[in-house]
């Protein structure tokens, strides 16, 4: 008996997947406010945008954000208007 396999049809544009936001350390932003807009665009509690400004401060960059381009995009956006250098990449290179 004989099969007859399908191969399933690849619409992946290379764009879907999980994105992250990325923020750099600065030394002129307000830690406070760093924190606020972290909780504020990223929907977090208080304990992990602590954790995430001490993590750029301690390491020149922190992931903040994984989700969409979009939503990813709007989370650096939030954080470029206070004056915190961000990126938006995906998360995994492939």
């Amino acid at each position: 008996m004989s099969q007859t396999l399908q191969q399933p049809e690849i619409t992946d544009s290379g764009t879907s997947g999980r994105w992250m936001t990325l923020i750099f350390d600065n030394d002129e932003t307000p830690l406070e406010l760093v924190i606020l807009t972290l909780m504020v665009s990223t929907k977090c509690d208080v304990q992990e945008a602590e954790m995430e400004a001490w993590e750029a401060q301690a390491y020149g960059k922190a992931p903040v954000h994984f989700s969409t381009e979009a939503d990813c995009t709007a989370v650096a956006q939030a954080m470029e208007n206070i004056g915190v250098k961000s990126a938006v990449q995906p998360e995994w290179d492939d």
